[in-house]
């Protein structure tokens, strides 16, 4: 690890699944990392145990995302730990299901308040504070492209992401900042898996041709790719990865 060089990090979200995958994929790759959490403190403690066992460097930083003061904080707390900040990660986000008829006023504002005001939140926070050169991953989902039944308000959360990422893209124009969106397709993870028959599974498992779930370590290389230097030419794009269901 050369410290030197070391760039740093923010993952919202990395307590677990996806966002623990990545954290631990950027540590790999020569970050500080920041494992952000809402409510978990022994899980995101874990992961960063195991990023500092590996011989990397990482803190654990609490902020509900959907709270602007708290991502203030966050990132505060990020420059106080590392003395900058490089790249963000959005993972941060809840899944809530329902057809649209029934869907309840809390269903559409906590997905609004954590997936769309939250991601809202870093990204404003990291246009002023990212150092240039940076890099921004937004995390999407190809429920934007499949558009499945029950998934309507989620799914609209994560359309309103990409555009963001498109715009962003734009307005830090000048600044080598690049900034992009990953979207998962199903993907094995203990929120995905949780509920689900092994029948079910099994079905969404088929859905792309290579006939197997995303695991999260797949996710954390697309992200670590648009991170890495041989992504750098790669901006205002949405990376479907899933696949090939879509």
């Amino acid at each position: 690890m050369n410290i030197s060089t070391q760039r740093v990090a923010i993952v919202t979200g990395a307590s677990r699944g996806i966002g623990a995958a990545i954290a631990a994929r950027l540590a790999r790759d020569n970050h500080a990392v920041v494992v952000n959490y809402a409510g978990n403190a022994t899980a995101a403690e874990k992961v960063v145990h195991e990023i500092e066992a590996g011989g990397g460097r990482a803190i654990a930083v609490q902020a509900d995302v959907a709270d602007p003061a708290a991502v203030a904080r966050l990132f505060a707390a990020t420059e106080a730990a590392f003395g900058g900040i490089d790249v963000l990660i959005n993972n941060a986000g809840i899944l809530m299901l329902s057809p649209l008829q029934n869907s309840s006023d809390d269903l559409f504002d906590r997905q609004i308040a954590v997936n769309l005001k939250g991601t809202f939140n870093t990204l404003r926070e990291a246009a002023t504070r990212l150092r240039d050169g940076g890099r921004i991953i937004n995390l999407s989902s190809s429920l934007v492209g499949t558009k499945l039944e029950t998934y309507g308000v989620y799914a609209a959360t994560k359309a309103a992401v990409e555009t963001l990422t498109a715009i962003l893209s734009k307005e830090l124009r000048g600044r080598k900042i690049t900034v992009n969106a990953v979207a998962p397709g199903p993907t094995s993870t203990e929120l995905f898996l949780n509920g689900k028959s092994d029948e079910l599974v099994a079905r969404l498992a088929k859905m792309n041709p290579l006939e197997r779930l995303g695991t999260p370590e797949d996710i954390a290389a697309a992200v670590a790719f648009l991170v890495g230097p041989d992504g750098a030419w790669v901006n205002g794009q949405v990376l479907r990865a899933n696949g090939g269901m879509i």
